[in-house]
């Protein structure tokens, strides 16, 4: 009987090798996609899509959110970028620290080629600031912006300022001086990302709008994950078009979720037309 043993060990060394392959033949894929995105627009593209990627056979997931790496590729991009070019970028994103989203923002504002930010999805917190500070935001009719106001805390306890400002409005004279510092941050968290938010608002708005829309935008008037539509969006006075390239789908396909042994969401990824009449049969002629 001949030995078999070699099969057992070719799988084993095909587990390691073919995850690099298909990795190293989607970043081709993503090129050459940048490239016709790049040439048909004439403009610098900047990709910030934020998922989770299986990086190996053992399928570890990487959770992404906006960081100081984000902010120093994207800063870069923009240097590389000649003064006039214009930059498109691509946002999909649950937001992230906001020192970086700060720090991407005010650098595309101060851009002087025109800003176009392509919100497929979904844009929130520090992605729907750094949206703000595009000379033109293009949305898909079904994707979101999130508000600004900012969260106290870390991953796995954050708490907004506004509300933390509202408990500590509340008489307690039993309250520790950790709760009193939070909320002296609270304050200014709120005071400084208002701030912000008026200042990338005002290259477009009025004075007077630009103060609404930053104070709507950051005082907690919402819980931090609600969504912001197009049509709400434009009621605040932000100026969204809706013609969202097809390339930016094209592109949204090629940044995949991370695999799983069963799907959440199936179809059969083929658009379907209206159905042709029936022809007649001969008996019925």
């Amino acid at each position: 009987m001949p030995d078999l043993s070699w099969l057992f060990w070719l799988f084993i060394l095909a587990q390691f090798f073919v995850p690099l392959y298909q990795k190293q033949m989607l970043e081709l894929r993503r090129n050459r996609a940048f490239h016709s995105f790049e040439q048909r627009r004439k403009t610098r593209l900047i990709t910030m899509i934020h998922r989770q990627e299986t990086m190996s056979f053992l399928g570890f997931p990487i959770a992404r959110y906006i960081d100081i790496e984000d902010s120093e590729q994207v800063l870069r991009a923009i240097r590389l970028t000649p003064p006039d070019m214009p930059i498109d970028l691509i946002a999909h994103t649950p937001g992230g620290l906001v020192l970086a989203a700060e720090q991407i923002a005010f650098a595309l504002k101060r851009h002087k080629g025109k800003v176009t930010v392509f919100v497929p999805h979904y844009a929130m917190s520090g992605g729907a600031l750094i949206a703000l500070a595009g000379d033109e935001i293009v949305m898909d009719p079904n994707a979101v912006l999130g508000p600004v106001d900012p969260q106290l805390g870390n991953q796995q306890a954050a708490f907004p300022a506004a509300s933390i400002l509202r408990a500590l409005a509340q008489p307690n004279p039993n309250r520790d001086d950790q709760t009193l510092i939070l909320g002296d941050l609270a304050e200014k968290a709120l005071r400084q990302v208002k701030a912000t938010v008026k200042r990338l608002l005002l290259e477009h708005h009025s004075e007077a709008d630009a103060e609404r829309i930053a104070t709507k935008l950051s005082s907690g008037e919402w819980t931090h994950d609600y969504a912001l539509d197009v049509k709400e969006l434009r009621e605040l006075g932000i100026a969204v078009r809706e013609e969202m390239p097809r390339e930016v789908y094209d592109l949204m396909d090629l940044f995949p979720q991370t695999s799983q042994r069963r799907p959440g969401v199936e179809f059969i990824p083929l658009p379907y037309a209206p159905a042709p009449p029936a022809m007649p049969r001969k008996t019925e002629r």
